[in-house]
């Protein structure tokens, strides 16, 4: 927080709270910040589709889906989100496994408040995150979108299952299928593909604990933030990783 550019405000879930599913058990792991980057899962090399076979990336979802307890549909638009920056900043080194730990705790993946991921990558119903009015604990962020996104005309709110600001999602939000139609931070797939844009900004380098760090803290400037990321991202890697 605190940033220009702001994309998130957490709302609330504790990353473990059980899903219908048993999660997957996450040790909490509270390193130094920068002290080092958590295992990179990637979408194997003898497994990587390419970006637009739809069949093959739901057969690696699924496979992960297994061990990690993560929704295959969500783990399809990770994993197609690894592979659009592979495309476009190879050099960022982006794992799906970073997206994930995101996810875990700005959503449990899109299970939140009753939502789900749809099959369309949709949230069955909207994902909005408490008013940014400077309560205790909230930054003040007047609103800056006519409530377009939040449903708020007074206060900006985060949105969406990666839980995007207004004025971030006007900056970073693509339409990751590409059909042409105006990308939806309520939409698993668009808006992984803008988290990770967003990640790998100014030529950062995620395997190197530094740009990991740095990338996440951007993300949500907040230490014990990127800590509970940095767990889930290990953990998922840990759980896919021979």
């Amino acid at each position: 927080m605190g940033t220009a550019i702001t994309l998130i405000l957490t709302i609330g879930v504790h990353p473990d709270e059980a899903p219908e599913e048993p999660p997957l058990t996450v040790p909490e792991q509270r390193p130094e910040p920068r002290a080092a980057a958590p295992r990179a899962a990637l979408v194997a090399p003898e497994d990587r589709p390419n970006e637009s076979d739809q069949e093959e990336l739901d057969a690696w979802a699924e496979r992960v889906a297994e061990a990690t307890r993560v929704p295959a549909r969500v783990l399809a638009a990770y994993g197609r989100a690894e592979m659009w920056l592979r495309n476009e900043q190879p050099g960022c080194h982006l794992s799906w496994g970073t997206l994930a730990g995101i996810g875990r705790v700005e959503s449990r993946h899109g299970n939140f408040g009753g939502a789900r991921i749809g099959a369309d990558g949709r949230t069955t119903q909207p994902i909005v995150g408490v008013p940014l009015d400077g309560s205790p604990g909230v930054r003040k962020v007047p609103d800056t979108d006519g409530g377009k996104l939040d449903g708020d005309r007074a206060w900006d709110r985060a949105v969406g299952p990666l839980q995007f600001l207004p004025g971030t999602w006007r900056e970073w939000g693509v339409r990751a299928t590409r059909d042409g139609e105006p990308p939806n931070p309520q939409n698993i797939d668009d808006a992984a593909v803008a988290a990770a844009r967003y990640l790998c900004a100014e030529g950062r380098d995620l395997t190197d604990p530094n740009g990991w760090w740095d990338a996440v803290l951007t993300y949500n400037r907040s230490i014990s933030y990127a800590q509970d990321v940095f767990s889930g991202a290990d953990a998922y890697a840990a759980a896919t990783l021979p």
